[in-house]
């Protein structure tokens, strides 16, 4: 099993290999076109390991997108829907994390072994790269005609071209007299091919993903083939200038028994690759098949997918948040008024949510947002939960009951968006239902008077899974009649006397909470503000139950525990109320959806 904080890592590795693969069977399929061709290709199966897909993911999901409701997550692919499940109330810091795992310990490990092979790397290039400096500024000028300075070097190095923007071609004290003006002339223009495809630039940039991916082959097996290739496309273009078969080679060859090899990739030489198949190559000096439109056309398609399908995942995963109905644009409060609270209002509003009452099955206390069946009335609440509400509970005109509530946190934002809080009466200029007001209306209205702008990100986090614990669930089931179903678009049904409570009834009570006709994913929304992470359902069960949790669930935006520091470890206090129940969480992996704050701006005056 990978350890949590190498996740990302291998994940970015194992893509990249398999880009990589993919590239090796590309190369084959041109492998009688031109060794350019081939050699481009090798270059983007290594730019792909600096090129993570979750940025290219991120770089979408900043792009503009208006998505309209209809299309939900249960219509995409298997594979885009498992992506795209919701994840709920995960704060920015969770103020009661888990104990850390046992191979958290690995982390520094890791980074001291890696860092130890980078420093070595990066350390004896350097060393080289000196010593080749050294030599050319050890040389004297030479007078050539040729597009680049040229020096002569004392130093025993084969001729090559040194620079990466300032390119000098580096020839050693008499080549002049060893080799043939024929040969000469071959090499050189081998050399002038280098500059002019700025090869040196090429195989810095691949020097580079060596240093930090030292310890992958693939990036090795990379690094050679992108040498035999723009070697091979020299000795190409050399050919195709007219220069003769016989004597490029033999001036090859001479070199390499007169002259050391080039120590540095980005030091192009002459006589790189596997010289023996180069030879043989040079001598047939057949031509290469060009690219027909057909390949070019399978080529650049190629690179467009590459590049284009995740930044389009990215715009499908992480689609701009504004108005989510389509008729959202049309359905504005034709009055509406937004407060700042002043401090007796806030002083009044935590005295009313910690007085009890019907908690999240009624929607009464502060955060209510129906006292008015023809109205929004918020209460006085931060902004954020505001957000929670609009984009949320209701950002699509509609909400099923607490047991399916799909809610998640709102992360970014100035702090004034938790410290002050705000009251929102609202109007509209015909009835509609409170989903409708508390959705795409609010919306709107909170990105007119706010001047808000959001979006979605999604990625894995760590979670708890909520599971059925050895010996079977405890609870007990709603019978037939048991509670009094309830609209999720018009006012819950009020309490009577005598006669079952709603479906969905929560009482947040002093001694714990007690919930009839719930559904168990309800228990994973009451305990994840305590656990401090999202609570997934993974026990099974379906249906509505009654229970008693032994938890209290604080006001919106309470910590666990309240302020007491003397307090129980929250953890402790919900795995034992869970284990009355016949149940328990566990640490798990889950994918969690955000909404991020991009700009807000305090309201404008009503």
């Amino acid at each position: 099993m990978i350890p949590d904080f190498l996740a990302p890592f291998a994940n970015h590795l194992w893509q990249s290999t398999l880009f990589a693969g993919a590239a090796g069977l590309l190369a084959l399929a041109l492998r009688k076109n031109r060794a350019r061709v081939r050699h481009g290709v090798w270059l983007a199966a290594s730019c792909k390991f600096l090129v993570p897909l979750s940025l290219l993911m991120a770089l979408g999901g900043h792009l503009p997108r208006r998505a309209a409701p209809a299309a939900a997550p249960s219509n995409w692919p298997v594979a885009v829907d498992a992506l795209s499940r919701p994840f709920t109330a995960l704060p920015v810091s969770a103020p009661w994390p888990a104990a850390p795992p046992a191979h958290s310990s690995l982390a520094p490990l890791a980074m001291g072994i890696w860092a130890c092979g980078f420093l070595g790397i990066a350390g004896a290039w350097s060393v080289r790269w000196r010593r080749i400096r050294a030599a050319v500024r050890a040389g004297s000028p030479l007078r050539l005609e040729l597009p680049i300075p040229a020096k002569s070097s004392p130093a025993l190095l084969e001729p090559g071209v040194f620079g990466i923007f300032r390119p000098v071609l580096l020839l050693p004290q008499g080549i002049f007299d060893r080799l043939t003006p024929a040969q000469l002339n071959a090499v050189i223009a081998h050399e002038l091919c280098h500059v002019r495809h700025r090869d040196n630039l090429m195989a810095a940039l691949h020097m580079f993903v060596e240093t930090i991916f030292w310890f992958h082959p693939m990036v090795w097996w990379i690094g050679s083939r992108m040498v035999a290739e723009r070697e091979r496309a020299c000795d190409e273009e050399v050919l195709q200038l007219g220069n003769e078969p016989r004597a490029y080679a033999e001036g090859i060859l001479n070199i390499c028994k007169l002259y050391v090899e080039s120590p540095l990739a980005c030091v192009s030489g002459v006589t790189g690759a596997d010289l023996t198949n180069r030879i043989e190559a040079i001598m047939r000096n057949r031509a290469a098949i060009r690219l027909s439109l057909a390949k070019k056309a399978a080529l650049a398609a190629a690179g467009v997918a590459a590049l284009g399908a995740p930044v389009a995942l990215g715009m499908l995963h992480t689609p701009a948040v504004h108005a989510q109905s389509a008729a959202a644009d049309a359905l504005r409060f034709e009055v509406a008024s937004v407060k700042r609270c002043t401090t007796e209002d806030i002083a009044n509003a935590r005295g009313r949510a910690g007085s009890g009452g019907r908690g999240a099955g009624g929607g009464g206390g502060a955060g209510s947002a129906f006292g008015d069946p023809g109205m929004l009335r918020t209460g006085c609440v931060p902004l954020r939960l505001l957000l929670q509400m609009a984009y949320i509970r209701y950002a699509e005109g509609q909400a099923g009951p607490v047991s399916q509530l799909k809610d998640g946190p709102v992360l970014g934002g100035p702090s004034w968006v938790d410290s002050e809080r705000y009251t929102i009466d609202a109007k509209p200029a015909s009835p509609q239902t409170r989903a409708v007001m508390a959705g795409p209306m609010l919306q709107a209205l909170l990105e007119d008077r706010f001047r808000l702008k959001l979006h979605r990100e999604r990625k894995e986090v760590p979670v708890y899974a909520l599971a059925v614990a050895k010996g079977g669930p405890k609870l007990e089931r709603t019978k037939q009649g048991g509670c009094t179903p309830g609209n999720p678009n018009s006012l819950p049904p009020p309490v009577v006397p005598g006669q079952p409570l709603p479906c969905g009834y929560i009482d947040g009570a002093p001694e714990g909470v007690n919930a009839v006709g719930v559904g168990v994913a309800s228990i994973c929304s009451l305990i994840r503000g305590q656990v401090g992470r999202k609570v997934i359902d993974r026990t099974g069960l379906t249906g509505l139950f009654n229970y008693h949790l032994d938890v209290v669930v604080g006001p919106p935006g309470a910590p666990p525990g309240g302020d007491d520091p003397n307090a129980p470890d929250p953890l402790s206090v919900v795995t034992a109320a869970l284990a009355k129940l016949g149940l328990k969480i566990e640490p798990a992996k889950g994918i969690a959806e955000f909404l991020v704050i991009d700009h807000v701006e305090r309201p404008s005056p009503n």
